[in-house]
């Protein structure tokens, strides 16, 4: 069946750095755009990035310049880099896989940025 992991969350201080993994199983990755979505509490989930099928990449302003997406189709998996962390920035990221006739999600890992 298909499964989206998210792993690399955790507790970082503010100007830190975290690097979040999707691994995924159960479909055709190389098919797939990929993207990495966050909801902090109270709040509605938002777009963060996404790295389509071709390689062409897209980043919400709030992290552009800070945070880096990138996938290892032989690997079926999705990188998140997140540099120069932000309080704001404290979320459970999701990784989510799309193609016009199908979404997947992952279960979320916890990002906390807090000193």
């Amino acid at each position: 069946q298909v499964q989206l992991v998210e792993s690399g969350g955790g507790l970082v201080q503010p100007g830190g750095s975290l690097r979040l993994s999707c691994a995924a199983s159960g479909f055709t990755f190389s098919n797939y755009h990929m993207s990495w979505y966050r909801q902090a509490p109270g709040k509605e989930r938002e777009f963060v990035a996404t790295i389509k099928n071709n390689g062409a990449i897209n980043y919400a302003d709030s992290v552009k310049g800070r945070f880096t997406i990138s996938r290892d189709n032989a690997k079926k998996m999705v990188y998140l880099q997140m540099n120069s962390l932000k309080s704001e920035d404290t979320a459970v990221y999701y990784c989510n896989a799309w193609t016009s006739f199908y979404d997947y999600w992952g279960q979320g890992t916890q990002v906390t940025v807090s000193s």
